[in-house]
């Protein structure tokens, strides 16, 4: 997609492995990766196991599709989402997919829609098989999709050109996060060894599609490098008016 903000996205809802309770911000997060022309939540509307979504229905303006259980023991809702997924497909009318669930049957769905060139977006718990993750260009837990405050700690604070981090307040910077960020910030900087922040960003969620900031507790990424106490950060003014940009450098390479 060239504009994420005018991307036209679908999005469906595995409403029998998706909790009512992130609806709004769901829809919120999903306004920042484009427009939902389409909005449907699949299941069984005549029981009361769906019944925390009928109000989400109604004030999201989403659309019930109604997938009666004909058998036991077979999910005729995956089935039921996995058929509408590509007829939308191949309408050549949408940019991308947003597939809410954490199920790992729709791995191969979002596999699919990737081939044909489009993106897919997957919500689900962190419960969520990693195969269906993987599967995703990008994948966002849906614990993350709360309503939080930024505290004092939060809040990114401008940075003179040059200026070293604070001490790591991340639990033994954690192992993984740490040579994941190492591994990036490597991939995506200059000679000197700086690295454009949202260079960085980017290709840690290709190789990572979950990785998001939100797991660890920091609402932006220039927080969380921060906070691991690994790496130089400067802020730089590209001039011609444009806006300052942020630069990352592992310590390790720092003179």
């Amino acid at each position: 997609m060239d504009n994420e903000s005018t991307a036209r996205l679908a999005v469906l809802i595995d409403a029998d492995n998706a909790q009512p309770s992130i609806a709004v911000n769901l829809l919120a997060e999903v306004a920042q990766y484009g427009t939902a022309h389409v909005k449907r939540a699949y299941g069984d509307w005549t029981g009361t196991s769906l019944k925390g979504w009928k109000e989400q229905l109604l004030t999201q303006s989403i659309q019930p599709m109604q997938q009666f259980a004909y058998s036991t023991g077979k999910n005729a809702t995956d089935a039921a989402l996995v058929i509408d997924a590509m007829d939308l497909l191949y309408t050549d009318r949408f940019d991308g997919f947003c597939i809410v669930s954490s199920d790992s049957d729709f791995t191969r769905l979002a596999a699919r829609i990737r081939e044909s060139g489009l993106t897919v977006y997957g919500f689900g718990e962190r419960k969520t098989p990693k195969p269906f993750v993987s599967a995703c260009d990008k994948f966002i837990y849906t614990e993350n999709l709360v309503s939080t405050q930024k505290t004092p700690a939060e809040t990114e604070q401008p940075l003179q050109q040059g200026q070293a981090n604070g001490a790591s307040v991340l639990p033994a910077s954690d192992a993984g996060l740490a040579s994941l960020l190492r591994e990036v910030v490597a991939a995506a900087s200059n000679d000197d060894g700086w690295a454009h922040l949202a260079a960085v960003g980017s290709i840690a969620r290709k190789r990572q599609p979950d990785f998001d900031p939100r797991s660890y507790g920091h609402a932006k990424l220039m927080s969380l490098i921060e906070a691991t106490g690994l790496f130089n950060l400067a802020k730089r003014d590209p001039g011609g008016g444009n806006p300052p940009v942020v630069y990352v450098r592992d310590r390790s390479r720092a003179s």
